[in-house]
């Protein structure tokens, strides 16, 4: 399946916004992200069959000459598989005709296999996903050499059993460089707040063989801002840059009326727990009838970034400002895309 783009001169382009860093004993750092999207238009919709319901929440990587995409599919049962697509331009995307990961462990039954990041490390692609059984989301991982053959490693970071992630665990976004002799993983997990309230919060785990995963801390990385665009849900997006600067996540958040969109939070590069600077604004919001309209409305969740270059790919922690094009779920349905310039400076 492949689908023809508007005229990019068409796009929608998104102010610039930033922050700088207030903590004290931080040096000043600023963010600039301008976004523009590429199309009116999905790149990607629903399709007969194993994505008839939705085709959406893309995480994505370059290999070689081509973009290989994969996404959440989800069938008119409601069940969740992660779908396989390629492109050589980034914008074209041609989709495998079948899953490259269905539903077949007990924890993975019943409601699927959802929203998956990946991240490349020394020849093996390592994906995160969500295994959700109707009565538990868990985040697992599998392995692969090449997209669409995956070994499964098992529950990750199993539901109930946290440090402070009392409830789900879910969304895991891995630094792809060893810190302190560790790898490290952001992911949201869900705790019972004070008030008796369910609240999603975004937590840092470590490895030492990036198979087995343990809680980093004693409490979530981000702190709750009420009234802010992140103020019910602080959900990493795709896997985390490295830059001069420190390790630079972009973040799905959404407000008290579940109303997503991206933003971004820069951490110390030699303590990935350690916030220097965050925004106070998404960089996106839903303002097209697909991002407003669908199996769950008014939602743009970036899952999948890659750069725009080869160039841009080598020198990541060097650059003034990086391009990556963005891939995102649009209201659970469909799948968009958005230029991303980031630059980051003191």
């Amino acid at each position: 399946m492949a689908l023809g783009l508007c005229n990019p001169n068409h796009a929608v382009r998104i102010l610039a916004l930033w922050i700088i860093a207030t903590s004290p004993g931080i040096s000043t750092e600023r963010i600039v992200i301008t976004a523009q999207r590429v199309s009116k238009q999905p790149l990607l919709r629903p399709a007969a069959g194993w994505s008839e319901l939705g085709l959406f929440n893309p995480t994505a990587i370059k290999t070689g000459n081509k973009t290989v995409m994969l996404f959440r599919a989800q069938d008119r049962n409601h069940t969740s598989r992660i779908g396989y697509a390629e492109s050589t331009d980034g914008l074209h995307f041609e989709v495998r005709p079948e899953p490259v990961l269905s539903p077949e462990t007990a924890y993975e039954k019943g409601g699927g296999i959802e929203d998956p990041r990946i991240v490349q490390i020394k020849g093996t692609y390592y994906l995160t996903y969500t295994a959700y059984d109707l009565q538990a989301a868990q985040l697992c991982l599998a392995t692969s050499t090449d997209l669409i053959e995956w070994q499964r490693k098992g529950v990750i970071l199993p539901a109930y059993r946290g440090t402070w992630n009392t409830q789900w665990t879910k969304s895991g976004a891995i630094v792809s460089e060893k810190i302190n002799g560790k790898w490290w993983m952001y992911y949201l997990g869900t705790r019972k707040d004070p008030d008796g309230q369910a609240r999603d919060y975004m937590g840092l785990a470590s490895s030492t063989d990036l198979l087995h995963w343990k809680d980093a801390t004693q409490k979530p990385v981000l702190d709750r801002r009420p009234g802010a665009f992140d103020s019910r849900v602080m959900e990493p997006g795709p896997a985390p840059m490295l830059t001069k600067q420190g390790i630079l996540l972009l973040y799905n958040g959404a407000d008290d009326h579940l109303v997503y969109g991206p933003g971004w939070v820069l951490f110390n590069r030699q303590d990935p727990a350690r916030v220097i600077a965050r925004a106070d604004r998404p960089f996106l919001v839903p303002t097209l009838d697909w991002e407003k309209n669908g199996n769950v409305p008014n939602v743009i969740f970036l899952e999948g970034a890659v750069p725009r270059s080869r160039a841009e790919l080598r020198s990541t922690e060097s650059a003034k400002d990086l391009e990556v094009i963005g891939y995102y779920g649009a209201a659970d349905k469909f799948i968009g895309a958005a230029d991303i310039r980031i630059a980051v400076s003191k």
